[in-house]
């Protein structure tokens, strides 16, 4: 099955999609309303931390799909599908400021490690943005270590800034 087939079957019946996105933030709220005033801080956390997890792997995916389909395919936002493309990427939000509003994410397990794998992709996007706009052939002696070297640097700027906003 290719990813087209999938979004294919996806927009056949959305429904199930539908109801996952709409149920994650419902539950972020009953878990807030549930744990206030709860001491037991570590067992809300690893229940927060699978809420994360459950809307961000899909959220990160439907934001990147979406950059990838703007600025490289040339997709219209006529085009885009509601409920693959900003159903997601909704949802990660209201789901991730409702568990902000109860809990700090410091304190979810491996929060850390989504925030850098965003931070990886969009360093990856932005650098492949960069090439694909400028059609660059160039003939160089410029070492690859050097543009190795140029890359990482960028991803620890990227990194710095990241952490610099939240």
């Amino acid at each position: 099955m290719t990813l087209s087939q999938l979004f294919q079957s996806i927009s056949e019946n959305p429904w199930p999609i539908t109801i996952y996105f709409l149920a994650l933030p419902v539950i972020a709220w009953v878990v807030g309303q549930v744990a206030n005033g709860s001491r037991d801080v570590k067992f809300w956390s690893y229940i927060y931390a699978i809420l994360v997890y459950a809307v961000c792997i899909p959220g990160v995916f439907a934001v990147t799909l979406n950059i990838y389909l703007f600025l490289f395919e040339r997709q219209s936002i006529w085009q885009a599908d509601i409920v693959l493309q900003f159903l997601p990427v909704i949802s990660m939000a209201i789901t991730l400021m409702l568990i902000k509003s109860k809990i700090p994410f410091t304190v979810i397990p491996g929060f850390g490690k989504i925030s850098g794998f965003l931070t990886l992709i969009a360093a990856l996007i932005g650098v492949m943005w960069f090439f694909d706009r400028i059609h660059l052939v160039a003939f160089t002696y410029v070492p690859f270590s050097v543009i190795l070297i140029g890359f990482v640097l960028t991803l620890i700027a990227i990194r710095f800034a990241w952490s610099k906003l939240f």
